[in-house]
């Protein structure tokens, strides 16, 4: 289980490129790899993101497979991630042929494992027939509103959203985000880590949006939530520069989860990812009162 992250706590410290040697996960034993967890949060919050491991279990996983691409990755978050002792990555081959490969993945840390992530690899063709969802038409990133999410070399910008963590924010439930980093990897591996990275950031925002008197201001004070799985899937080619348009949609809500799908249009219209998000919203329970901020889910 992971938070979803509408602010970023790590200002001073994080860089696109910190985050980028964070994704390269290490090789450590036949079908073992590792990986650091980063630096610990400004407001002493010590949970890792949900999709940093993510994004490390697609770097894994291309390096295992290096002959070929990774085209969808679906995470199950059961437990979380704290910042310090390395995430150890199990790869579990299911198969491996010539065109395909498939693999689930265990990141564990301190030998409890946390999240699985289930990863299917193929060596892309040509095309026998090709469509997309074109990319909304919102305002341009000069005409949207900071983000804020401070970190060096990212830039993010919300379209018609000020605050989006405020409960006073009411729209209808869907989310516009451009995003802009700086450096764009030119690894394949390293491109679609970065892209997974954002797909947990805003879905929880987007479903609250749609509700008066509730958004993620409220987060771990009044209510719990957390995103509990996460999939993406990347469209070949993957590359970008300039813009990339994270478009949300919340499609439903209730019972205690929500539903969020969307997409990653590069900035010219081409449809690179598209993903969704189950997320668990519900009232903090009173003996979770007890329980110190920075230690809840």
């Amino acid at each position: 289980m992971t938070t979803e992250s509408t602010q970023d706590t790590t200002a001073a410290q994080w860089t696109v490129e910190m985050l980028l040697d964070l994704f390269d996960a290490q090789p450590a034993g036949d079908d073992r790899f590792t990986a650091q967890t980063g630096v610990a949060a400004a407001d002493e919050r010590q949970v890792v993101e949900g999709t940093q491991v993510l994004a490390q279990a697609i770097v894994a996983v291309a390096k295992r497979f290096p002959d070929k691409s990774v085209r969808s990755a679906y995470a199950v978050f059961s437990r979380v991630v704290l910042v310090g002792p390395p995430v150890e990555f199990e790869i579990d081959v299911v198969s491996e042929g010539r065109s395909t490969a498939t693999a689930v993945v265990s990141a564990s840390q301190n030998g409890k494992r946390c999240i699985s992530v289930t990863v299917f690899t193929d060596v892309p063709s040509g095309d026998v027939i090709r469509h997309h969802l074109p990319r909304p038409a919102v305002v341009p990133p000069a005409e949207a509103n900071d983000g804020g999410m401070p970190m060096v070399g990212r830039q993010v910008r919300l379209v018609d959203v000020v605050d989006v963590n405020s409960p006073d924010e009411v729209g209808p439930p869907e989310l516009y985000a451009w995003l802009h980093y700086d450096p764009i990897p030119q690894r394949d591996d390293l491109a679609k880590a970065l892209i997974a990275y954002f797909t947990g950031h805003l879905g929880i925002s987007t479903t609250m949006r749609a509700h008066e008197g509730i958004g993620t201001a409220q987060a771990h004070l009044t209510v719990s939530t957390a995103p509990m799985t996460i999939s993406v899937s990347f469209h070949e080619p993957v590359r970008w520069d300039g813009w990339l348009l994270y478009s949300h949609e919340s499609t439903q809500v209730g019972a205690g989860m929500s539903y969020v799908r969307g997409a990653v249009h590069t900035e010219e219209g081409e449809l690179i990812a598209s993903f969704s998000q189950d997320a668990l919203i519900r009232p903090l329970r009173t003996t979770d009162n007890s329980i110190a901020t920075q230690n809840r889910l």
